[in-house]
């Protein structure tokens, strides 16, 4: 089951999926966002963790990135076609430590040892 479902998902498999990519790829450069740059630090807080093990230049281009496309939703723009053409939306910054995050969790609760990190409500 877990093999079908990869494969519908799987853009290279599926004509539907590498529709939703190419799509998806579209509204991200005309903003000059990346995939990663959707996640949302104050949702997960996984998310916030990777965000803070990452070196602080790519942690500052991902902000430089998230301004820019605020700036530019607000004013109902798009970013030229020329540098629309050099975005590179699905080149991912975030995604190998987001995973190692999650593992040393899933090993932190498996151990019966504290959390890392508790959601309180200030």
């Amino acid at each position: 089951m877990a093999s079908l479902l990869q494969s519908f998902l799987d853009p290279k498999k599926n004509w539907l999926a590498a529709m939703h990519m190419k799509s998806l790829s579209k509204r991200l450069r005309k903003y000059g966002l990346r995939y990663d740059d959707l996640y949302d630090p104050y949702y997960d807080l996984d998310v916030k963790e990777a965000l803070n093990r990452l070196p602080k230049e790519v942690v500052d281009a991902r902000h430089a990135r998230l301004k820019r496309a605020i700036d530019l939703s607000m004013k109902h723009e798009y970013l030229p076609d020329n540098l629309q053409a050099m975005q590179t939306p699905f080149r991912g910054y975030l995604q190998e430590m987001l995973a190692l995050v999650k593992r040393e969790k899933a090993e932190r609760e498996a151990l019966g040892g504290l959390p890392l990190y508790q959601r309180s409500i200030p």
